[in-house]
């Protein structure tokens, strides 16, 4: 056999091997109810397998589609893969710091809007770049930033928003633009738990100036571990680049020299006249990118997303019937006006006057086989991150303190977010899961208040 027959024939039982393992699935008892989780077939495995065969490692082809395809289907000029969405945070608020910007680059001591209720990874680029997070309290119902605080939080050192639309629910992006421009703001919308979800017809990450999103397996779509990070700014473009890929000035893809026909003609910093630009730095950058091999996957995904959304959507849809009946007690989630959310989970919030805790009710979920998971920090002022770190931050429009000298009177200037952290929690959506799976949910807890009241 010569190499494409060999080629087609390793194919052929790839896709016979993902066709076994979807049957044993099918076939197998589910005794759990995941709060996330993948999912991937015979698409994602040829596709591994055929950037496996390549021998290329580094980004390739299966990279250069995904790009081109995933700008096409949010509507965005630039697309920068990288290895998570947590890197994508990273790149997003490090390029605010290039001097390419001018007097508009962020610079230490500048302070940057924030919430406490959220993953850690939206707040730890302010601090890692030496700024000042000015946490604001959050809603209950839709556990995003209340839109009507952020005003009185601005100082002249604010530079920044910088903030995660929460499990697929939209914040208020006219509101948040409107300050922006108001105020001179830059805005990065941390989209990881959010891809698929429009703001009027507009899909989050892409009405700020940088948008970003995490393909970890919890996630709508995943490449193992892999993010992005998207633009229409040409220059944020370039800068995102360079840092994502060793702080080099050079934008050649890998295996290419000289796209720019000046390679050797160059004069940037202190160096010689014609340094080779392949090996010029501009900024203090890291190696942020992803294998080809991950692309694949992912390039396979994007083809379902709009299947998996929809399958989201019909998940929580069953949760909100189901569990109507239960609001004397519990606090289902609420969209933000003019969001179609993509649901990342379903937020479910124990009343205060309700006759059992929150914590009650997720051991009873958990002994029953159903997954539950955190609003992810709580509040994360009290994190060891923030307070073993004596990290600068402001609360509102109070002064700038300590993280050490944070009293309980301090905690509680985010009323809300203390009451997410001890009252709120939710539960899986995902394309894993099955509207059967979701009438499980909802009889368990129907058995769980019924045995409480």
């Amino acid at each position: 056999m010569n190499k494409e027959d060999i080629k087609q024939q390793i194919l052929a039982l790839a896709k016979d091997y993902a066709n076994c393992l979807e049957y044993e699935k099918a076939n197998k008892e589910k005794k759990y109810i995941p709060a996330s989780g993948k999912s991937i077939g015979e698409e994602e495995l040829i596709n591994m397998f055929e950037a496996s065969m390549d021998m290329w490692l580094t980004v390739g082809r299966f990279n250069d589609e995904f790009e081109k395809e995933f700008a096409q289907k949010l509507g965005v000029k630039y697309v920068l893969t990288t290895n998570s969405g947590s890197s994508a945070n990273l790149l997003a608020f490090s390029a605010l710091t290039s001097y390419k910007l001018k007097d508009r680059a962020l610079k230490k001591g500048d302070e940057v809007i924030a919430v406490a209720a959220g993953f850690p990874t939206t707040v730890n680029p302010i601090i890692q770049n030496g700024m000042v997070p000015v946490f604001v309290d959050c809603e209950v119902g839709t556990y995003n930033i209340d839109v009507n605080k952020i005003e009185e939080a601005i100082s002249p050192k604010t530079k920044a928003i910088f903030l995660a639309h929460t499990l697929g629910n939209m914040y208020d992006m006219d509101k948040i633009m409107d300050l922006a421009h108001k105020y001179n703001l830059w805005i990065i919308e941390d989209s990881c738990d959010a891809l698929g979800a429009q703001w009027n017809n507009k899909y989050a990450g892409t009405i700020g100036h940088i948008g970003t999103y995490s393909f970890y397996p919890a996630h709508h779509i995943t490449m193992g571990e892999g993010g992005a990070v998207v633009t229409n700014d040409a220059l944020l473009n370039r800068i995102i680049m360079s840092f994502r890929d060793w702080g080099r000035d050079c934008w050649c893809k890998p295996g290419c020299d000289d796209t720019c026909h000046n390679r050797f003609n160059m004069k940037l910093g202190n160096l010689p006249q014609g340094y080779d630009h392949k090996y010029t730095y501009s900024h203090i950058g890291y190696n942020l990118k992803i294998t080809d091999w991950q692309a694949s996957i992912a390039l396979a995904q994007l083809k379902k997303l709009d299947k998996f959304l929809a399958m989201r959507s019909e998940n929580a849809k069953t949760l909100l019937t189901e569990l109507a009946d239960l609001q004397n007690y519990l606090i289902l989630p609420q969209i933000t006006k003019n969001c179609t959310p993509s649901w990342f989970g379903f937020l479910i919030s124990v009343k205060e006057d309700a006759p059992f805790s929150k914590q009650d009710l997720v051991k009873y979920l958990e002994a029953n086989g159903i997954g539950t998971r955190q609003l992810f920090a709580g509040n994360i002022l009290r994190q060891p991150m923030i307070v073993e770190n004596d990290v600068d931050l402001r609360i509102g429009d109070s002064s700038l303190m300590k993280a050490k000298d944070l009293s309980e009177n301090d905690y509680h200037k985010l009323p809300n977010t203390e009451f997410i952290m001890n009252h709120t929690f939710w539960v899986g959506v995902a394309q894993n899961n099955t509207p059967q799976d979701m009438k499980k949910i909802s009889a368990v807890i129907h058995e769980f208040v019924k045995g409480k009241i």
